[in-house]
């Protein structure tokens, strides 16, 4: 890596190896509390499932609240809660005070967020959601302080240390309540069997949102543009097929248009190596038998996820009598904004 200024400045007084020791540091340290929170999961986190979905059953809603660094967690958690089936929201403490309490309903959860426990902004909302009759869930990592003492149901989330050095700031535990977090969202959307049609009505746009509305058969090439021959089909003529639909790859196939096998450029080179005299057989004799496809009705997430596990350029699409239909080129997905 070339030198700059900043290394110049810098170099002398700390080293590249003793930075990167201490961002290692950091890291595992917040990695114990995750351990440290995953290992003391108990009955009162299951406890917290069971009342999100009472409560969305009865079509309430989470209400996550917080300050500081806590409440940009709640934020983003409650994002994760809705993007993925359960109703939620983020009711920033302060701002409850002046108006903003009319996000609570009595049908709803309130879920406060606060490792001390002893926030006073926070604290001085519970009164009034108490009032309105919503349920208050604290999730702290102190269960005697005056949070878990407003709270109906208190999940302790107790971290080892903060990754600060002056064990201050807070860093390990605002990435244990992420996770912590995270957790909860996934366990509802597997409760309520969150599909994944589901997800793709929240996704409209974006690289999600189209991996999980389009399907195979909107990216892959057909017709004329689909490069397919049959199993006597000498290597010579094969390659002009391949090189007039400028693709990598053909589907060998019957008469019936069931594939029989699959021919790449890459096989072309293999064999070439070892026999040159391999562009005047069939194709049938060096083609690859019975080749990984994917159905015509599969969604484009499902082939982005094949591609990626199986390390492969290029894939054959067929239908449910293994008739083949097209084909995807892994260099066609980022015109389709999917990769």
């Amino acid at each position: 890596m070339p030198e700059n200024r900043s290394q110049t400045r810098w170099g002398d007084r700390v080293g590249v190896e003793e930075i990167l020791t201490q961002a290692r540091s950091v890291i595992d340290t917040e990695m114990e509390g995750i351990r440290q929170v995953r290992d003391d999961l108990g009955g009162p986190f299951a406890d917290l499932v069971y009342l999100c979905l009472d409560v969305l059953d009865r079509k309430g809603k989470i209400v996550l609240t917080g300050v500081g660094k806590s409440g940009h967690i709640g934020q983003k958690l409650a994002a994760t809660l809705s993007s993925t089936g359960s109703r939620a929201v983020f009711m920033h403490p302060v701002e409850a005070m002046h108006g903003d309490l009319g996000l609570l309903a009595q049908e709803d959860v309130l879920v406060a967020l606060s490792y001390s426990g002893e926030t006073d902004e926070l604290l001085a909302v519970l009164p009034a959601a108490k009032r309105l009759g919503a349920t208050i869930v604290a999730i702290t990592g102190e269960t005697d302080s005056r949070l878990a003492n407003w709270a109906e149901l208190t999940v302790p989330m107790t971290v080892p240390r903060e990754a600060c050095p002056f064990n201050m700031a807070p860093t390990t535990s605002t990435t244990a309540l992420l996770a912590l977090g995270d957790a909860l969202a996934l366990v509802l959307l597997d409760c309520r069997q969150f599909e994944l049609t589901d997800y793709a009505r929240f996704h409209p746009a974006g690289a999600i949102g189209r991996s999980i509305t389009l399907r195979v058969t909107d990216i892959m090439r057909s017709g004329d543009l689909f490069a397919k021959v049959g199993p006597e089909t000498l290597v010579r003529d094969t390659l002009f097929v391949m090189t007039r639909v400028r693709c990598g790859a053909v589907a060998v196939v019957n008469d019936a248009g069931i594939l029989l096998g699959i021919f790449t450029d890459g096989d072309f080179r293999r064999h070439i190596i070892e026999d040159p005299a391999v562009l005047d057989v069939p194709v049938e004799s060096v083609m690859t038998p019975d080749p990984i496809t994917i159905r015509d009705d599969a969604m484009a997430v499902e082939l982005v996820k094949l591609l990626e596990t199986r390390k492969i350029d290029d894939i054959l699409v067929v239908d449910a009598e293994n008739r083949a239909l097209g084909l995807v080129d892994l260099q066609d997905l980022p015109r389709f904004k999917i990769l």
